[in-house]
This record gives C-alpha cells, sequence and structure tokens, in this order.
C-alpha cells in the first residue's frame, strides 16, 4: 500500500511540475558570460523513516559548455538502517562525474560514470565486505523550468556495468528526481 502511495504521489508531483513551459537557457558565447555564470548546483536529497531509514545526500555542480551541453561532478552519500536486523545500519558514498546534452529545450540525454563503496554480501564467504563498485549509466531525462535558472529533473538511467551480484542497486534501471539552480 506505501508503495502505491508513494507511485502515485510522484505521479502527482511530475503532472504538477509539467505545467511549467519557460525555456531556462541562456545564450551562451565565448566571451559572454563567466564561468560564475555558467555553473549551476543541485543534486538530490532523499529520506525515509520508519522501520527501514534511508537517508541520500547527492550534490552536484556543474558547467554549461555550450548553450546545448554541460558536464560536472557530483557526491553521494547514503545511509540505511534496517531495523528488522542485528546489524542492518550501513553507509555507501562515493562520486560522479556525469555530461549532458539537450537534444530539445527540455529534454536531454544523459551519461554518467559513478564510483560508490557500499557493503556487499559476498555469497562464497557468507559475509558482508566493503566494496567499490563502477556503474555508467545512460539515459535521458526531461528539464521542467522554473525561474530564470532553476528547475527540476526527471532523469531515466540504464547501468550498462550493471551486476547483480555486486551493485548497490537492485536493478540496472535507476530513476532520478533532481533540481538545480
Amino acid at each position: 500500500m506505501l508503495l502505491l502511495k508513494n507511485k502515485i504521489l510522484l505521479l502527482f508531483a511530475f503532472a504538477f511540475i509539467l505545467h511549467f513551459t519557460a525555456n531556462a537557457q541562456r545564450n551562451i558565447y565565448s566571451d559572454s558570460l563567466s564561468l560564475k555564470d555558467r555553473l549551476y548546483f543541485g543534486g538530490n536529497f532523499g529520506m525515509q523513516f520508519g522501520t527501514v531509514t534511508l537517508l541520500d545526500f547527492s550534490p552536484l555542480v556543474g558547467v554549461m559548455i555550450t548553450p546545448k551541453f554541460s558536464s560536472g561532478l557530483g557526491i553521494t552519500y547514503q545511509y540505511f538502517n534496517d531495523r528488522r536486523y542485528i546489524g542492518g545500519e550501513t553507509s555507501s558514498y562515493g562520486g560522479r562525474i556525469f555530461s549532458r546534452y539537450n537534444v530539445l529545450p527540455n529534454i536531454f540525454t544523459h551519461a554518467e560514470y559513478e564510483r560508490i563503496n557500499f557493503d556487499n554480501y559476498n555469497i562464497l564467504t557468507d559475509r558482508f565486505e566493503r566494496i567499490w563498485v563502477n556503474s555508467l549509466f545512460l539515459g535521458g531525462g526531461y528539464f521542467a523550468p522554473f525561474g530564470p535558472r532553476g528547475g527540476a529533473n526527471f532523469t531515466f538511467l540504464y547501468n550498462v556495468l550493471h551486476d547483480n551480484l555486486r551493485s548497490p542497486y537492485g536493478e540496472p534501471y535507476v530513476i532520478r528526481v533532481g533540481f538545480v539552480l
């Protein structure tokens, strides 16, 4: 029932934000905007409380290289605690580099390399061990602008390096909702 409520809430938020149609892109010429004016900041923040607690903090910084192309860096920290299990508390952390290309004013393609450190269950040793895992996400998304520079990103990605035994993600598909300023 909780999953259905979350899906309905996400669908409502997506429909609400889609009605914004302003174009948030700026004209960029080699001498028109300083680096400071081409920078943007944003990321994802998520939280869940209860028997399972999850906190996700994933800020990013990007730079508009051309009017249609941008690239940037981000970090990720996640705290997880499942009270149903003794020792069900852990965290994961890492970084990522990404590039985006605007195919249309609000539609973009996205490529991202991510490296995450997390507790992975090793079947052979029957214990958890900390490992670093690489991910290569490819996909695209929709940018819903609000204001002169800010907006929300809805990104749909596929991890081409996904490994069921060595991944912090349960599936190769990842859906993200984030904000930029």
